[in-house]
């Protein structure tokens, strides 16, 4: 009963979250704005605001009184799709001329966030975040050469992470969290029975997770950044159909991936702040899972076969009076998806980010963040072999990838 009211209250909560959009893998690193002018580098040392709860809490014992954050990123993935005239439909055979590339898989989505920070005692804190670590969407026109595979894939995390935080000393602090973590997957395709027909899974779960954080600061204008989320095991459960045929329960494990990250946030002179971070991800927990009906059957094989991957940022910050301060940021991002192994679902690549932002105080107790990034995705290849001839029928999927992805975000903070 507990579990289910608390699943209520973080679905009533976030009902407003985007299904995902576009990152390395479908990690999501918009979780606020005051970042995004930076490329989000340097976050688990910067501590400019509450959102510091996601991204290491110990930065919340740089932030006096009650302090909290509310952001909202707008994030627009284009991915499209050329077909290099070797893709087939379930049977082998070619598919109908016209439209076969599926249009543009991307769109709009809108990730908002939100932190809350308050300092109990002297060297006591405590704070909550609501924010989505994972997501993706991708929705291919209806006649996509790919559909046996994929027409629609929307994959949604939910998180909530109430964190505490101990100031040991001016120069160590540390802070520890749980996440409470609903996961849910949608797949929409198209299957081959005889005749083409519909398919659809909707499949979801709730479970736990943590993490931690240390801050250590040698001098007033140095801070470094050490954190730690940890991987989550889901096992998603709910149910598949086929138009006119059946419906069914079933079943996808999946161990969303754990991250480690080390940052430093210089401050040079009464103007430069510089900005930087390493972040290590463990996307080699998934190679393999497979949707399996109620009775054993396996239909969906996602053979994956991630790579653990890295994240290098650097930014900076040009305090340009008393209110502005103009962000800059640069950052380098390896995909965990290989040549061999992208998907119609999926289809990710390296990225480079160059962003532009600015903090503007509205008064003593106000601020407000926002930014502006592009991110250039490496070009890729897809070569999907799946199941001519034999069941589950999904054809294959021969071509190149040309995407690339924009960013805006706003975000408000206010001190109590």
């Amino acid at each position: 009963m507990n579990k289910k009211i608390i699943s209520c209250c973080v679905a009533c909560a976030l009902s407003a979250w985007a299904t995902g959009t576009m990152a390395s893998g479908f990690q999501l690193m918009e979780q606020n704005a005051s970042g995004l002018g930076n490329a989000y580098a340097g976050q688990a040392a910067a501590a400019e605001n509450s959102s510091t709860i996601f991204f290491n809490p110990a930065g919340m014992t740089r932030l006096p009184g009650i302090q909290g954050s509310l952001s909202v990123s707008a994030i627009r993935p284009s991915v499209e799709f050329s077909d290099s005239g070797a893709s087939r439909g379930p049977t082998g055979l070619p598919e109908p001329a016209g439209g076969l590339n599926g249009g543009n898989a991307g769109g709009w989505d809108y990730l908002p966030t939100g932190y809350l920070s308050i300092q109990l005692f002297p060297s006591i804190w405590a704070g909550v975040g609501l924010s989505s670590p994972f997501g993706l969407r991708t929705e291919y026109d209806t006649n996509f050469i790919g559909r046996f595979q994929s027409q629609k894939t929307e994959i949604t995390t939910y998180d909530i992470n109430p964190s505490v935080a101990w100031k040991i000393n001016d120069i160590f602090s540390v802070g520890a969290g749980f996440s409470y973590q609903h996961a849910n997957l949608k797949l929409d395709r198209s299957v081959f029975v005889g005749v083409e027909t519909g398919s659809s899974t909707d499949i979801s779960d709730n479970k736990f997770g943590w993490n931690i954080g240390a801050t250590i600061s040698p001098s007033a204008n140095t801070q470094i950044g050490l954190s730690y989320r940890s991987a989550i095991s889901h096992n998603l459960n709910g149910t598949t159909s086929v138009v006119g045929l059946f419906a069914t329960q079933s079943q996808l494990g999946v161990r969303l991936p754990d991250t480690a990250s080390i940052a430093l946030a210089q401050t040079i002179n009464a103007q430069w702040q510089l900005l930087a971070d390493f972040t290590y991800t463990r996307w080699s927990s998934i190679k393999t899972a497979t949707l399996v009906l109620a009775n054993g059957v396996p239909v969906v094989p996602f053979n994956l076969q991630f790579d653990d991957t890295w994240r290098v940022g650097v930014g900076t910050n040009y305090k340009w009076n008393q209110d502005f301060t103009l962000k800059l940021g640069v950052a380098y991002d390896k995909s965990p998806v290989t040549d061999q192994f992208r998907t119609t679902f999926l289809p990710d690549n390296d990225r480079t980010w160059l962003a532009i932002g600015g903090k503007y105080a509205i008064n003593r107790q106000a601020t407000v963040d926002f930014g502006y990034a592009h991110l250039w995705v490496k070009s890729s290849s897809i070569n999907q072999l799946m199941g001519v001839g034999v069941p589950p029928f999904q054809g294959n999927v021969i071509g190149n990838y040309d995407n690339h992805v924009d960013i805006l975000a706003a975000q408000i903070n206010y001190a109590f």
